[in-house]
């Protein structure tokens, strides 16, 4: 996908998604909602990959919705705003369902629809640096598409003050609240998230699988049908290759192959 405002790149086990737009800050637009949605339905078949990367090219990870796309939406009738609505709506679920962990590299600003990118991956990595801000409302909109997984992320509670408010907040901010998982100094920032990508090699790809499903079925249900689905989860686990593998690596004291291969 060279050449795109969405580069695909692998490295080994290790995917990278690049927002290449760096002139509008990585602004949304058609053509980067669709290249992002293609990107992660192509690394969801691919079990050759093992971790997700994704990043922003230039001073910004993402500035939220560009301003030529916003001028020809305010001109659409509501259906197509609604199909259009449902496109990132989409994209965001291929990522936030992505069956491979998904790692964001977050500097500069993420803004709207930036920082629905930072929510629906499974760890964000962010620059001391890095501003976040959710500012429909300003505009007098609302961060409708991206709300169920900002909302999923850092609760209903803050995702309501900051939806509200508009107001920025920094990086550590960010992380009190839970939308990042590390903040570092900004020339450390590759290190960090590279630090992220070995740690997450070191677990079993179709567990991190099952767990990010365990996770959304947990959250969504309860009572009986919730206990069910995750003891039949643990058993298939236990009793299929990747969990007998793991189990015998540990009891011979020795690295399961998985660790190896990645």
């Amino acid at each position: 996908m060279s050449g795109q405002v969405v580069r695909l790149d692998r490295d080994g086990p290790v995917a990278r998604v690049t927002l290449d737009r760096p002139q509008v800050h990585n602004a949304f637009n058609e053509e980067v909602i669709a290249g992002l949605h293609e990107a992660f339905r192509r690394l969801a078949e691919d079990d050759h990959v093992r971790v997700v990367v994704l990043a922003g090219e230039g001073p910004s990870f993402c500035a939220g919705a560009d301003l030529d796309w916003m001028r020809r939406a305010a001109s659409w009738s509501e259906e197509e705003n609604r199909r259009d609505a449902a496109a990132l709506a989409a994209m965001l679920r291929a990522v936030a369902e992505c069956p491979r962990p998904v790692v964001a590299r977050v500097h500069g600003n993420a803004y709207g629809g930036g920082v629905g990118l930072v929510a629906a991956a499974d760890l964000a990595v962010a620059a001391a640096t890095a501003q976040f801000a959710f500012t429909e409302v300003r505009l007098g909109l609302a961060p409708a598409t991206i709300a169920p997984h900002v909302v999923e992320k850092i609760g209903p509670g803050w995702a309501l003050r900051l939806f509200l408010t508009g107001e920025r907040i920094g990086a550590e901010e960010a992380l009190r609240i839970g939308l990042v998982y590390r903040v570092v100094p900004p020339a450390e920032l590759d290190a960090a998230v590279e630090g992220v990508v070995r740690t997450l090699l070191a677990g079993g790809p179709q567990a991190q699988a099952a767990c990010k499903e365990l996770v959304r079925r947990v959250a969504r249900e309860r009572g009986a049908q919730v206990d069910d689905y995750t003891a039949r989860l643990i058993a298939a686990l236990r009793t299929g290759p990747e969990g007998q593998e793991g189990i015998l690596s540990f009891l011979e004291k020795r690295r399961p192959r998985w660790a190896s291969e990645g």
